[in-house]
C-alpha cells in the first residue's frame, strides 16, 4: 500500500506509522459474535402470543382486480386478520428518487385495489397463529382478474400505442447530459467505434430473507427488520396516519442487503397487521416469495458511438442507455442518473451527449442494487477502449492513460475532478499481479488475459444536501459509547466507526460500544447505501470525536501542565506530545520513560468536577450542489473511486465454457480504515461481479420470473472462481473521513468488463450480452468461423 499526508495533530502515532487504530485490522464484536453464531438476525427474534404473517400476491402481470373474496381465508380456524386495500389508511406511496428533479409522480399501493401490474404484486395480507395456516389462508383468499395487455421490454414499452403501465406515459425519467458539440465531433473522428451492449435482471441473492417482527407498546408501533434504512418509520406512519413519534424502527444486522433491502420489504405489511390485530407478528419470506416479489438489478440496453484521432485521443461519446424500471419507480431515476453521470467512464471526453431513461414495464420492480447503474455502465465504455485500440492498432493500456481523467479535469456535466485519479497506478497494479500470463490447458482450450477500468461515485447526489449525525460519550470509567442510526449489511459499517473514534479519543477498542440502527434512539445518519455510510457517518463520528477531544483537552493539559494543542489521546490516556507512554505506558500514570498522563476515566472525571460535558452530539453536512436535468450541467456526486481488475481466463472452444484462471483487483481506497474489511469487500464484490458476468440471470419471460428456486438460479459458489487478488492503494485524498473513499459497491463495477476483455482476448471476438454463457460464447466462435 502506498500512503501520503501526514495524519492531524493530536492523532499522530509515534512508531512511525500514520495512525495507531486506524489502518489496522481488529477482529471487532461483529467478526466473534458472527463465528460463534450469536448474532441475532430479524428472523431471530420471536416474541409471546405472536402471530405469523403471509402476503398474498398477484398471479399476472398485467390485470385489472373485479373481485375479492376473503371470507373462506377469515373462516379458517386460526386466522386472526385478512386485509385489502380497503384496509389501508393511504394506500398510495410517492417515491420522488430524484428529489422530484425531472421524473413522472406516479403513486404505488401498499395494496393493488384495482389493478395489478406485475407477477407477485402485493394484493391481501393474512396473520394467523402459525406460519402453515397463515400459507393455507393466502391460498383462499380469492381475487378475480380481467387479464390486460402488458409490456415485458423497454423497446416495447417505447413503442407507438404500446399499452400504458401507468396513465402518466412508460417513460419515468430521462436525463440528458451534454458538453461540447458530440454530433460535429463525431463527424471530424478519425475514427469512430460503435457498440450496443445489453445486461440482465439480477437477484440480490443474499442468504438472510426478508424478515421481522412488530409490536405495539405504549401506543408505538415497533419494527425489527432486515432494512438498510430506518428512516422509512416516517413513510410507515404516513401509511398508517399516525404521527412518527408513534413509529420505530429497528434494523437487526443483516445477513447482506446489496441494496434490495434499501426499499421497503416486510415493513408496511408488518406495520399493516400489528396495528390491526394490537398482536405481535412475525414475517418472513421464504425464498421463493423473495425471489418473485423482490426488486431486481436494472437490465440495460447501452449503445455507443465513440470518436478518437489517430493518435488515440478521445473526441466524444455518444450514449444511449434505457433501463428496465419495471412496474414501478423504486429507486429508478438513481439509478439511471448514476449511469449517465458516470457513463464516459474514467476518461477525459470533450464532447458528449449523454440519454439515460427509466422505462416501466410490467416486469417485477427493478431498483437499488451494489453498484447502482453506475456497475452495469462499465461494460458500455471499456469494450468501447478495447474495441477502439484494436481499430487504432495501439495496446490497450497506452490507449487508456493517454486518456485517463486528471484531478482538475472537467467531467462531461462540467464539474472539476476535486480529488486525485490514481486509476492508472491501479491498472497497473492489478495486472502485475496476475503475473506471467497462463499458457492453455489443453487441445481446444485457448486463454486471454483482459481488464477493465472504473470510475464509481461514493455518496448521494449532492442536490440532496445530506447529513448523518452521531453521539459519542465518554463514560465516568473512561469508555466510551457511539449512538448513530447507521444500519450494518454485514460489511463492519459500526465496526468502522469504532477505529474512527479510538483514533481519536485513545479508547481502547474493547472500551468502546456502539449502539445503531434504531429511529427512536439513535441520530439520523441516513441509510446504508450508495456507498455513503462511511462518508456519511464516518465523517459524523470524526467530527463528533475531534469536537469532544477539543473539549477535553483544556482540562487534560491543565491536568498535565502542557498546552493544550501538546496532547496525544492514546490507550486509554492522554499523554504530553511525544511521551513515550503513547506507545504503551504503565498503568500507574508513568510511562516507561516517567512521561505523566491521565486516564480517560481521570480526565471524565475533572471534566464532571468542572461541569464540561463529556458528550457531544454533532451533525456533519455533506457536500452541496445542485444540476440542471434542462441543460445536463451541475454537480452530481461528492466523490468518485478509481478502480483497475485484470483477469486470465480459459476458453473451451469446443463448449464454449469460460474459466477463470486468475483474477486481480486493485483500488484507490483512499485511505484504508481497516485494510482486511477492504480486501473482504473488493473480494466479495468481485465474486458477485463474476456471478453477474458469466451465470446469474434472472430470466423473466412475458412478465413471468424463470427462477423459483436457488436451484435454477445460478449463483457462484467457492469452487467456482480462483483467490481474488488484491491491491489497495491509499492516495489519502478521499472526502470519507482521515481521507477514505468509499469501497462498498465500486469493485462489483469492473468485473463483466474484464472478463468481456480477457474472453475478446481469447477468441478475438467481443461479448457484448450478459451473462457470457457458454452457448453465447460457443455462438461467437462460431461468427468468427465463418
Amino acid at each position: 500500500m502506498t500512503t501520503v499526508g501526514p495524519p492531524p495533530a493530536g492523532e499522530r502515532q509515534l512508531t512511525g506509522r500514520p495512525y495507531r487504530v486506524v489502518g489496522q485490522s481488529p477482529a471487532h464484536h461483529d467478526f466473534v459474535d458472527k463465528v460463534k453464531g450469536a448474532l441475532h438476525y430479524a428472523a431471530d427474534w420471536r416474541l409471546p402470543g405472536m402471530l405469523h404473517g403471509r402476503v398474498v400476491r398477484s398471479q399476472l402481470p398485467s390485470a385489472r382486480i373485479t373481485g375479492i373474496d376473503v371470507s373462506a381465508a377469515r373462516a379458517l380456524p386460526g386466522v386472526v386478520a385478512v386485509l385489502t386495500a380497503a384496509d389501508v389508511p393511504v394506500n398510495r406511496i410517492v417515491e420522488m428518487a430524484s428529489g422530484g428533479l425531472a421524473e413522472l409522480e406516479v403513486g404505488m399501493p401498499v395494496l393493488a385495489s384495482d389493478r395489478v401490474r406485475y407477477l407477485g404484486e402485493p394484493v391481501a395480507l393474512v396473520a394467523a397463529a402459525t406460519q402453515q395456516i397463515a400459507a393455507e389462508a393466502a391460498e383462499l383468499v380469492s381475487v378475480d382478474y380481467e387479464e390486460l395487455p402488458g409490456v415485458f421490454d423497454v423497446e416495447s414499452a417505447r413503442a407507438d400505442g404500446a399499452p400504458r403501465v401507468h396513465e402518466v406515459g412508460n417513460t419515468l425519467v430521462s436525463w440528458q447530459i451534454r458538453c461540447g458539440d458530440a454530433a460535429s465531433a463525431l463527424a471530424a473522428a478519425d475514427v469512430v467505434v460503435e457498440g450496443e451492449y445489453r445486461s440482465q435482471h439480477v437477484e440480490h441473492a443474499y442468504l438472510e430473507p426478508e424478515a421481522g417482527v412488530g409490536w405495539v407498546e405504549n401506543g408505538v408501533l415497533t419494527l425489527r427488520v432486515s432494512t438498510q434504512v430506518i428512516e422509512h418509520a416516517a413513510t410507515i406512519a404516513r401509511i398508517l396516519q399516525v404521527p412518527q413519534s408513534k413509529v420505530r424502527v429497528i434494523a437487526a444486522y443483516m445477513g447482506g442487503g446489496f441494496g434490495g433491502k434499501e426499499d421497503m420489504t416486510v415493513e408496511p405489511y408488518l406495520a399493516l397487521l400489528v396495528w390491526h390485530t394490537r398482536r405481535p407478528v412475525r414475517m418472513i419470506w421464504d425464498r421463493q416469495e423473495s425471489l418473485v416479489g423482490s426488486t431486481k438489478r436494472h437490465p440495460f440496453i447501452m449503445r455507443y458511438r465513440t470518436g478518437a484521432t489517430s493518435g488515440g485521443m478521445l473526441t466524444a461519446q455518444q450514449v444511449e442507455i434505457l433501463g428496465d424500471a419495471g412496474a414501478y419507480p423504486n429507486l429508478s431515476p438513481r439509478v439511471l442518473f448514476a449511469a449517465a453521470a458516470c457513463a464516459c467512464g474514467p476518461y477525459r471526453v470533450p464532447n458528449a451527449s449523454i440519454t439515460s431513461s427509466a422505462v416501466f414495464t410490467n416486469n417485477v420492480p427493478s431498483s437499488a442494487f451494489r453498484g447502482f447503474g453506475a456497475m452495469q455502465i462499465v461494460l458500455g465504455y471499456e469494450s468501447q477502449m478495447d474495441e477502439l485500440a484494436a481499430r487504432l492498432g495501439m495496446s490497450r493500456t497506452e490507449l487508456r492513460e493517454r486518456n485517463f481523467l486528471a484531478k482538475g479535469d472537467l467531467l462531461p456535466t462540467g464539474e472539476p475532478v476535486a480529488t486525485c485519479v490514481e486509476v492508472a497506478q491501479t491498472m497497473r497494479r492489478a495486472v502485475a499481479l496476475l503475473g506471467e500470463p497462463p499458457p492453455p490447458s489443453g487441445p481446444g482450450k485457448v486463454t486471454g488475459r483482459g481488464f477493465g477500468c472504473n470510475r464509481h461515485p461514493y455518496g448521494r447526489a449532492i442536490w440532496f444536501r445530506d447529513k448523518a449525525a452521531a453521539w459519542l460519550s465518554l463514560q465516568a470509567d473512561g469508555t466510551l459509547l457511539i449512538r448513530c442510526g447507521v444500519t450494518d449489511l454485514g460489511a463492519g459499517q459500526a465496526a468502522s466507526l469504532c477505529q474512527i473514534a479510538a483514533e481519536v479519543l485513545g479508547a481502547p477498542l474493547d472500551d468502546i460500544s456502539i449502539y445503531i440502527g434504531d429511529s427512536a434512539l439513535n441520530p439520523p445518519a441516513g441509510g446504508t447505501f450508495a456507498t455513503r455510510q462511511l462518508y456519511m457517518s464516518g465523517n459524523a463520528v470524526l467530527q463528533a470525536a475531534r469536537e469532544l477531544r477539543d473539549r477535553m483537552a483544556p482540562v487534560a493539559a491543565d491536568l498535565l501542565g502542557v498546552p493544550p494543542g501538546g496532547l496525544e489521546f492514546a490507550d486509554g490516556r492522554v499523554w504530553p506530545a511525544g511521551a513515550a507512554g503513547a506507545d504503551g505506558g504503565g498503568g500507574d500514570g508513568a510511562g516507561r520513560d516517567g512521561g505523566v498522563s491521565v486516564t480517560l476515566a481521570e480526565l471524565a472525571a475533572a471534566c464532571e468536577q468542572r461541569a464540561i460535558s463529556t458528550a457531544r452530539l454533532s451533525t456533519w453536512q455533506g457536500e452541496a450542489g445542485s444540476f440542471d436535468p434542462r441543460t445536463g450541467q451541475g454537480d452530481t456526486f461528492p466523490d468518485y473511486t478509481y478502480g483497475t481488475h485484470a483477469a486470465d481466463v480459459e476458453v473451451d472452444t469446443e463448449t464454449g465454457e469460460v474459466r477463470v484462471l486468475r483474477y486481480a483487483a486493485c483500488h484507490d481506497v483512499g485511505r484504508a480504515i481497516n485494510p482486511m474489511r477492504v480486501e473482504g469487500q473488493i473480494q466479495g464484490a468481485a465474486v458477485q461481479g463474476l456471478g453477474y458476468a458469466l451465470t446469474e440471470d434472472m430470466d423473466i419471460q412475458d412478465g413471468y420470473v424463470q427462477a423459483g428456486l436457488f436451484a435454477n438460479y445460478l449463483i457462484p459458489n467457492a469452487q467456482d472462481f480462483p483467490d481474488v487478488l488484491v491491491g489497495i492503494v491509499e492516495s489519502g485524498e478521499g472526502k470519507g473521513p482521515l481521507g477514505a473513499r468509499g469501497i462498498g459497491e465500486p469493485p462489483i463495477g469492473n468485473v463483466a468488463a474484464t472478463i468481456a476483455s480477457a474472453v475478446q482476448d481469447a477468441i478475438g471476438v467481443r461479448p457484448a450480452q450478459l451473462p457470457m454463457t457458454p452457448e453465447r460464447v460457443l455462438a461467437l466462435i462460431d461468427t468468427r468461423a465463418t
